[in-house]
């Protein structure tokens, strides 16, 4: 009996020993999955600016100047997107601060900038804006050269039929801002990448400043000129508003020209 436990006891300790040579195996571990990376945010839609163009709500002295100025591909051209911020400059009675409004909707801001013209800026932002509509709006009167915005707030500032107005003296009581401050001043309120979109009545190639103030027009050439001097990359320039029937001679507001100029469309980049 004693012998039978001695062999127990030893072949157990042998075991023991043969064991505690083995060589250890590490622990399997099942890699765990690397999580998929977050989805890029999705690119905004573009607005339907054909719908917004076509709301019912829209004012019918408005409506009626849709054919010929065609702001559905203008809106397009210009870019503005829901949420941003547009400076309307010079938006006189704001046929197109009510589009950009619509646009923009709630999270987004325009303002409606007139300078004084002798209290006439005013005038039409006061009818504009009456009984609350259009709560997204905040008018500001201000010459070109003095913008009521901080520095790189703005994504677009639209300036229709606006640049040749630097020029009037007579009938604006001018001036209503330097040129070249004017548009130093409309870069420095854009966003880096943000647009500048000008539109204005065409005068002959190598016509005077002072067109400005007696058409109201304005050749392109200056105000391309200012826009580079500003620093602004011109990004497109449109044929939309073209027309090769204004001889650019009459004046704007002459009964056989009037809402049928010859239009300068461009749009800047600030870099």
């Amino acid at each position: 009996m004693t012998n039978l436990i001695s062999k127990i006891t030893s072949a157990s300790l042998l075991a023991l020993a043969i064991a505690a040579c083995a060589p250890k195996q590490e622990a399997v571990t099942t890699p765990t999955e690397t999580p998929p990376a977050p989805a890029a945010p999705a690119a905004p839609a573009t607005p339907d600016y054909a719908a917004i163009v076509g709301d019912p709500a829209r004012l019918v002295v408005d409506t009626a100047k849709d054919p010929v100025r065609k702001p559905a591909q203008v809106l397009a051209f210009a870019k503005i997107m829901p949420g941003q911020t547009v400076i309307d400059l010079e938006a006189g009675g704001g046929y197109y601060t009510e589009l950009f409004s619509k646009v923009v909707g709630p999270t987004g801001k325009v303002i409606m900038q007139s300078p004084d013209f002798g209290g006439g800026g005013k005038k039409g932002q006061d009818e504009r804006l009456k009984g609350g509509r259009l709560a997204n709006v905040t008018p500001s009167i201000s010459n070109f050269d003095k913008l009521d915005a901080a520095d790189a707030s703005v994504d677009v500032v639209a300036w229709f039929w606006g640049p040749h107005e630097l020029w009037c003296m007579k009938e604006c009581g001018g001036p209503l801002g330097d040129p070249a401050k004017s548009f130093a001043e409309v870069a420095r309120v854009l966003k880096p990448g943000g647009y500048f979109v000008i539109m204005d009545h065409v005068a002959p190639q190598g016509a005077p400043t002072t067109s400005g103030d007696t058409v109201h027009r304005v050749d392109p050439m200056q105000i391309k000129a200012l826009a580079t001097s500003a620093n602004f990359a011109l990004e497109e320039e449109s044929d939309l508003l073209k027309n090769p029937a204004d001889d650019h001679t009459k004046g704007v507001f002459d009964a056989a020209i009037r809402g049928k100029t010859d239009q300068v469309l461009l749009r800047y980049k600030k870099p």
